[in-house]
């Protein structure tokens, strides 16, 4: 048979089939399972829905005509779940299954996979084939833990968070989609409270424990650990996961004391400062995260005081007891024993903020302090000694405790 009547037959072969109603070549016919159409995947995914998973996800439903019979959008609420287990209609069940947070897919349910030949009385005919457009919000599972990633760490950490310490961070936080719900930048301030007393949800409670001040941390918390069935609020919907990026700026204990770090000891210490000395130091002071609030460097000018008489704060009356002249230290000061929960304004020091001051001291004295001589050479032979109105002539070098020439004749 000739290339041309072979054509012919196939086109009258198609056309008869057409008037004798067999299907059309793009109809596939009845759908035998849920059709799933994946349009947008995150490039990170995490992980992805499985059986027994707790989900939380937005769709619209409508027919093949476009008419829409159902939106949690129109609701203002998420749909919340277990996925695979028979609580959604079984096309749903299926085509929930591997998504990713912020996964978006198109899913086609055949009836039998939807509500079959009964439908739902007012709202889904019997036999209807469902169309949903659903976008994965969240996915948690009862055997969750805390997921803490360290995002950067401070090359110095003396100590780090425990149960009952104060902390001062900063905060963004999330939902799991990206969506925010609250943070600390926004406000201008830190948030401070307690670790461990019950202060803070569940998973922040947790997720502080061991932080080094200036460390930064993703935390990660299951429902269960946050606000669970009930929410928060508007923000914060039921069963949602949080994500938190956390920066410590500071943490103390109220039962810390000062903590002393001896930087640098002269060799040659002759005396030590005690209470009621008069003392001249320069330092820089600064809070834990390594902001300047002051400095006698920057004036140009020692700061000059009485230690132990209450002149200081109590933190640097006790951190200056004990110094050598030309001795540089470091003075950890914890809020209870500087300014406390009001701060200091005018110093840009915050509320309940540990203070640290590198002090050099440069001299000190008592006021009962005699003049005090020291012979370092004396000729043979001297018969004769100055006496009280002798006139004298003489040479010499006048210098500061810490050396500093001042005059010389």
């Amino acid at each position: 048979m000739a290339p041309g009547s072979r054509c012919c037959l196939l086109l009258l072969l198609l056309l008869l089939l057409g008037v004798l109603g067999a299907p059309a070549l793009g109809d596939p016919g009845p759908l035998e399972d849920v059709v799933i159409d994946r349009y947008y995947i995150p490039k990170i995914c995490l992980r992805e829905a499985q059986m027994g998973d707790f989900i939380r996800y937005h769709y619209n439903g409508t027919f093949k005509d476009g008419k829409k019979f159902d939106s949690s959008y129109d609701r203002g609420a998420t749909v919340a779940g277990v996925v695979g287990v028979g609580r959604l209609i079984t096309g749903m069940d299926r085509g929930l299954q591997g998504m990713c947070v912020n996964e978006r897919r198109h899913l086609i349910v055949p009836p039998h996979l939807g509500y079959g030949s009964i439908g739902v009385a007012g709202l889904i005919p019997p036999d209807a084939t469902l169309y949903f457009d659903v976008v994965m919000l969240d996915i948690w599972n009862k055997n969750d833990k805390l997921q803490i990633t360290t995002l950067s760490k401070p090359q110095r950490c003396n100590r780090t968070v425990e149960n009952s310490d104060f902390v001062r961070y900063h905060y963004n936080g999330t939902l799991l989609d990206g969506t925010p719900f609250d943070s600390s930048y926004s406000k201008g301030s830190t948030y401070d409270t307690y670790v461990g007393t019950g202060w803070l949800i569940k998973g922040m409670d947790q997720g502080l424990l061991g932080m080094c001040a200036g460390e930064k941390r993703s935390i990660i918390i299951p429902p269960f650990l946050a606000y669970g069935e009930k929410g928060y609020g508007t923000v914060i919907p039921p069963q949602a996961s949080l994500v938190f990026s956390v920066l410590l700026v500071d943490f103390h204990n109220p039962k810390d004391g000062v903590f002393l770090e001896h930087l640098e000891v002269p060799e040659s210490c002759k005396r030590r400062a005690v209470t009621g000395d008069f003392v001249r130091y320069h330092y820089n002071g600064t809070l834990m995260d390594g902001t300047l609030f002051d400095s006698s460097y920057s004036r140009n000018q020692t700061y000059n005081t009485y230690i132990g008489k209450g002149y200081i704060i109590p933190g640097m009356d006790q951190g200056l007891q004990g110094v050598c002249v030309g001795e540089h230290r470091r003075v950890v000061i914890p809020p209870h024993l500087a300014y406390g929960e009001n701060g200091a304004g005018e110093h840009k020091i915050p509320g309940s903020a540990v203070l640290i001051f590198d002090v050099h001291i440069i001299d000190f004295h008592n006021p009962a302090d005699p003049v005090e001589i020291e012979t370092v050479f004396r000729p043979e032979g001297c018969n004769v000694t100055s006496r009280h109105r002798d006139f004298v002539r003489y040479h010499y070098n006048c210098s500061l405790l810490d050396g500093t020439r001042l005059f010389s004749s």
